[in-house]
C-alpha cells in the first residue's frame, strides 16, 4: 500500500498539529496503521499505532496524554493530533502500514510493511 503523511509543519511550543496519513489505490480499513518519527541524531521511535478495529492502540510513553491516534474510515484516513508540543517533538514523521494485527505493547519497524514519506515537524521555544 502506498501512503502518503501530511500536515508537518512549523508550531510554537505548547500549540497543536494534526499528521494525516492516507494510502492510494487501497483501502487502509484492514491495515494496523501507525506513525514512527526520527529526529536529527537520533534513532527512529514508534510513536503511535492502531489496530484495524480502532480496538487496540499503542502510544510511547513519551506521547501519552498529550497525542491521540484515531481512524476514519469513510476517508481512509489516520489522524495523529499532537496537542501540547514540546521541543522534543520536533522530528520528521513516518506514516506506517501492515496487513498483520499490531505488536504488543511497543513497536519495532519491522513490524510494518510499509512506509511513508516523512512529514516534518519542528517545535520553536
Amino acid at each position: 500500500v502506498q501512503l502518503q503523511a501530511s500536515g508537518g509543519g512549523l508550531v510554537q511550543a505548547g500549540g497543536s498539529l494534526r499528521l494525516s496519513c492516507t494510502a492510494s489505490g487501497s483501502n487502509l480499513d484492514s491495515y494496523t496503521v501507525g506513525w514512527f518519527r526520527q529526529a536529527p541524531g537520533k534513532e527512529r521511535e514508534g510513536v503511535s499505532s492502531i489496530s484495524s478495529d480502532g480496538g487496540t492502540i499503542y502510544y510511547a510513553d513519551s506521547v501519552k496524554g498529550r497525542f491521540t491516534i484515531s481512524r476514519n474510515y469513510g476517508k481512509n484516513t489516520v489522524y495523529l493530533d499532537m496537542n501540547s508540543l514540546e521541543l522534543e517533538d520536533t522530528a520528521v514523521y513516518y506514516c506506517v502500514a501492515d496487513p498483520g494485527p499490531p505488536e504488543i505493547n511497543t513497536m519495532t519497524q519491522w513490524g510494518y510493511l510499509s512506509w511513508g514519506q516523512g512529514t516534518l515537524v519542528t517545535v520553536s521555544s
